[in-house]
């Protein structure tokens, strides 16, 4: 992201953010892949295409999503704890 506020702001609230409208699209793809994958549809494909995205790019965005699915449910189901140095959520 290289970007320390705008991380700042999407931390708050990443649809207020300054981020741009093609990322927020690609947002609102990720986060209804990660929490309700049954969900998807052909239009949540197309709305990335729609904002510029190309097939190349799409199958990215879902490895990379489905990549962090693995690995967190990998660390869960093994209750692996956090780095000391990772910040709390508190």
């Amino acid at each position: 992201l290289k970007d320390d506020d705008l991380l700042a702001e999407s931390d708050v609230d990443w649809q207020a953010s300054s981020a741009s409208d093609k990322r927020k699209v690609m947002l609102a793809f990720a986060i209804k892949l990660t929490a309700d994958p049954g969900a998807m549809e052909r239009s949540d494909v197309d709305a990335l295409r729609g904002a510029g995205f190309t097939d190349l790019d799409v199958l990215d965005i879902v490895e990379v999503v489905g990549y962090y699915a693995y690995v967190n449910r990998i660390a869960d189901g093994l209750g692996v704890q956090l780095e000391d140095w990772y910040p709390d959520d508190d």
